[in-house]
């Protein structure tokens, strides 16, 4: 599975458990830390938990196990590592706060345009 794939499998279980704002960032030409950035909003620490817990349900199905997790325990902002693709799930106001999407300005592909270049 490609990391877009894999981004796009991931931006979709965020979906399916009503995460906001759900942003998918291609920092493969800024970073060497991975190819996409996912960054999703959330009301509570519940759906913190809940939308990590999709996630890396609907991935370990694919054969993809997350190689790192951190936040569960607190749940304001768990960060996911699947190598190529990290995700950010975040309490909205922790996602206002430290505004890790204005560190990527220069990234190019939202949700949106991931979706419109999969269908091409």
């Amino acid at each position: 599975m490609t990391a877009f794939e894999k981004a796009k499998k991931a931006a979709e279980a965020l979906e399916n458990k009503k995460a906001e704002n759900i942003e998918v960032l291609d920092v493969s030409k800024q970073t060497s830390l991975g190819d996409y950035f996912i960054i999703a909003s959330c009301s509570s620490t519940v759906q913190v938990r809940a939308c990590a817990d999709e996630v890396e349900d609907v991935l370990d199905k694919e054969g993809i196990p997350v190689s790192h997790k951190e936040g569960y325990s607190t749940g304001s902002w768990i960060l996911m590592d699947y190598g190529d693709v990290i995700v950010h799930v975040m309490q909205q106001e922790m996602r206002e706060f430290y505004g890790i999407e204005r560190l990527w300005d220069d990234a190019g592909t939202t949700l949106k345009a991931a979706r419109e270049k999969d269908e091409n």
